[in-house]
């Protein structure tokens, strides 16, 4: 029998052959990074926006979750992210459209971009180049650029600051300085408690437990539903796993009934809870009478509890850990954790002529 990895660092690199642990964790010092390209960018548009829609496609489109998340409530006007080719009839010349395409290839967002462009919105793009970028200058749209080089799941920093920091330069929220200063160090502590080297922390100890089960993330819908999001597609992405994702309270109202008669099925799924101190009390109330009946029906309920003072920092600590659970598992998978030889074969099917 195989032994079973230690998940140390020579463990890792048999693996990770192109380095998506130290991507990950970097994370803080690549946003404080784009936090200073953010603060450098020229970023002009009109005030008095109706309505924000943010465009993108996976890694992408990440960043935009969490402004909607983190931000909704100080904005004022409606935001909104759309994952596909063209955008919401209401977008208008009223309208701010944030295109964000790391590649600046992504078909679903060059057609979203171009929605935009004949419906007047005001539009600026987030990307490392490209089309996208060549498309806005030529039309005189303002491009944030950020480092290429990364999958676009790896650049989660230089894809979120520069959501934050337009929203700001329109004058739709507050600078968001503070609240990634805060995220950034929190990001530093949490790299070192979580680090390879660390023989047994909370990152390893979860993957351990997802060995062979079948992943499914709750949280609240409120604030947090991008961490669940961000987990579900990181395992998916880099442990090659099948997950899943639910918010509460809404599977209170369908989904709990599914625990059923597929008893030996329900036992492969590990549920985890993201809980945070400040969600509504009767989602906590919900999610602990949950728990009573998911520990009975599933393989078990792990609890993941956030840490830091701001909303973003909070949230950025739930996602940091699901990001290195994924790499863990993506180990003890025996996977290199960087690899996307399915969504290749579809882009590469895509672009060739139909037969």
């Amino acid at each position: 029998m195989t032994p079973q990895p230690k998940l140390t660092a020579q463990e890792i690199a048999q693996y990770d052959s192109q380095g998506m642990l130290e991507r990950i964790l970097n994370l803080s010092q690549q946003m404080a990074h784009a936090l200073e390209i953010s603060r450098a960018a020229s970023v002009k548009l009109a005030a008095n926006f109706s309505n924000v829609c943010i465009a993108g496609m996976g890694g992408s489109a990440i960043g935009g979750d969490i402004a909607r998340a983190v931000l909704s409530d100080a904005a004022g006007v409606p935001i909104a992210v759309c994952r596909y080719y063209s955008l919401p009839k209401y977008v208008n010349e009223k309208s701010l459209v944030i295109a964000c395409s790391y590649s600046g290839e992504t078909e679903e967002t060059l057609a979203a971009y171009d929605d935009a462009r004949s419906k007047g919105a005001q539009i600026v793009c987030v990307t490392a180049g490209g089309s996208l970028a060549q498309k806005a200058r030529a039309n005189g749209h303002s491009v944030i650029l950020v480092p290429g080089g990364y999958p676009p799941r790896a650049a989660l920093g230089y894809l979120m600051a520069p959501v934050f920091y337009i929203l700001f330069y329109a004058g739709i929220v507050s600078d968001p300085e503070g609240d990634l200063l805060e995220t950034i160090e929190l990001l530093k502590s949490l790299a070192e408690e979580y680090n390879p080297n660390v023989p047994s922390n909370r990152a390893k100890e979860i993957a351990y437990s997802l060995q062979g089960k079948v992943p499914l993330i709750y949280t609240a819908a409120a604030g947090f539903e991008p961490a669940a999001l961000r987990w579900k597609c990181q395992l998916s992405e880099n442990s090659k796993v099948m997950a899943f994702s639910n918010l509460f309270p809404e599977l209170n109202h369908n989904e709990i009934m599914g625990w059923g008669p597929l008893r030996e099925i329900n036992r492969q799924f590990r549920i985890i809870y993201l809980r945070d101190r400040n969600l509504h009390p009767n989602i906590l109330k919900r999610m602990r009478i949950t728990k009573t009946i998911l520990e009975q029906h599933s393989g078990g309920v792990i609890e993941v509890e956030s840490t830091g003072a701001s909303l973003l920092a909070r949230l950025f600590s739930l996602i940091f850990l699901g990001d290195l659970v994924s790499l863990y598992l993506a180990i003890l998978n025996r996977v290199d954790p960087t690899a996307i030889d399915h969504i290749n074969l579809i882009k590469k099917s895509l672009s060739a002529p139909d037969k």
